[in-house]
């Protein structure tokens, strides 16, 4: 079956050219870089990857995350004017991650990285792992199938495509991004 179909390649140019994508989350990593506003460990380039700011990244983001998703959720008058249009989306894909408002990616995604650079003191190496593993990870639990590591990631709390469609589907369960903990935590979470 070919991948490059007409709908296929329709759908890529469609996912580049969403301002929430490439031009917010491009704009603010780069504005944010280049003013020299990141705190000071974000320029080292010396040292390696440490796992465990990598690992603390994703659990603030996430969490940060979680309670601005659900908060949308929350308030119909909110919800209507930010995370409304990502919802359209009820079998997500994955040119859909990135689909939605100006305003929802700047609370639920831009907010939350900013937010979690205060906190977490990482080097470059660090903080370009977290930011990887992070944008895959949005992209991913967007897909309409599911992938063969997927009950690996189930057994550690990591978030699957099939724990996000859940919440595609329902509107009020799974609220989490990256992991689970926040949702298990807070009684939000159903297993499909």
């Amino acid at each position: 079956k070919p991948i490059c179909t007409p709908n296929a390649l329709s759908e890529i140019r469609r996912h580049f050219s969403q301002p929430e994508g490439l031009l917010m989350l491009g704009g603010y990593l780069s504005i944010y870089w280049m003013s020299g506003c990141m705190p000071d460990s974000y320029y080292s380039y010396s040292g390696y990857i440490r796992w465990s700011h990598v690992f603390y990244q994703l659990a603030i983001q996430d969490g940060i995350q979680y309670i601005i998703h659900r908060g949308e959720h929350m308030i119909p008058m909110i919800y209507k004017n930010t995370h409304a249009a990502h919802h359209i989306h009820t079998t997500p894909m994955l040119y859909d991650a990135f689909d939605g408002s100006v305003l929802d990616t700047g609370l639920m995604i831009l907010l939350p990285l900013l937010i979690t650079s205060r906190f977490v003191n990482a080097n470059i190496w660090s903080y370009m792992t977290f930011g990887t593993i992070y944008a895959n990870m949005l992209t991913l639990i967007h897909s309409k199938e599911d992938h063969p590591w997927d009950p690996y990631a189930r057994t550690m709390g990591i978030g699957t495509a099939e724990d996000h469609r859940v919440h595609h589907k329902t509107f009020k369960w799974n609220y989490g991004h990256i992991f689970t903990y926040w949702d298990r935590i807070c009684d939000t979470y159903l297993e499909y």
